[in-house]
């Protein structure tokens, strides 16, 4: 919905700006995402209508605030997913949450799988984007900012040690930038977790890939130098760095559905539905 707060008189390029932006933020809708600020911004660099500098990503956020505030741009199109709100839910009478309960029952369709899957990303902007879709799937969703908490990865361990005595194999898919950080995190939550569970746990990195980078080209961005682990980075990968951000919702979506429709049975599955 849009609604106007302030009364602006927008330069003619700026105009056009937003006419490009509301073109993008509508083709997504019809897709059913909504984008924050970062993926919005990647769009319209990968379009060719801004560099990818840093003044360019503020300025975009500058003009997309002044817009939504006059009413040019749909508030509920860009979404701050680093940003929560906890709302204490309430009901009128007993029998209201009563049918809430009943509503919200579901046999749980991985009981007799041979294996059990979960998804961690490192951006936790990008879980309105991958909760839909892991919801839908019936498998657990982890959102970080950066490395994980040992906390978070005790107790994810707990969890696992539960399904290694059923005998199921485990695959934690995860998802982060590649840049020194981000591919050093898929080999620390490997280590961290064979340390907590004392077995070894697949850990796939199903996003961003090399592979991924060479079909969907993203903007690249210069390596971090203070980054601790540029030097190993560079070595290997050179002096380019992309973000997750960069990927089209889409392809996100696309990259868990496929995978988990690959490595769960699909006769069990249909069982136990």
């Amino acid at each position: 919905m849009k609604e106007r707060f302030i009364h602006k008189d927008f330069h003619t390029n700026s105009l056009s700006q937003i006419q490009t932006i509301n073109e993008i933020l509508d083709e997504y809708k019809a897709q059913g995402f909504d984008l924050s600020l970062r993926q919005l911004y990647y769009q319209l660099v990968v379009r060719n209508y801004i560099p990818n500098t840093k003044g360019s990503y503020k300025n975009l956020g500058n003009l997309l605030r002044n817009a939504r505030l006059a009413g040019l741009v749909d508030w509920s199109m860009i979404v701050d997913r680093s940003r929560s709100q906890i709302i204490q839910p309430y009901w009128r009478n007993p029998k209201d949450i009563l049918d809430d309960v009943v509503s919200w029952f579901q046999i749980n369709p991985w009981e007799n799988q041979p294996v059990h899957m979960e998804v961690m990303i490192e951006k936790d902007a990008l879980s309105g984007i991958l909760i839909p879709v892991t919801r839908q799937q019936g498998i657990y969703f982890t959102a970080t900012i950066g490395y994980p908490s040992i906390s978070i990865l005790h107790r994810m361990s707990k969890r696992l040690l539960r399904y290694l005595d059923e005998g199921k194999d485990i695959y934690i898919l995860h998802m982060a930038d590649h840049d020194p950080s981000g591919i050093d995190m898929t080999r620390d939550l490997a280590d961290r977790l064979e340390m907590f569970t004392g077995f070894p746990v697949t850990v796939e990195r199903l996003a961003l890939t090399s592979t991924q980078i060479e079909r969907y080209d993203p903007p690249e961005n210069p390596v971090k130098l203070k980054d601790t682990r540029a030097n190993t980075y560079i070595e290997e990968y050179g002096y380019s760095s992309w973000e997750l951000d960069a990927l089209e919702p889409r392809v996100l979506a696309e990259l868990v559905n496929n995978f988990v429709d690959e490595h769960r049975d699909e006769d069990l599955w249909q069982e136990t539905l």
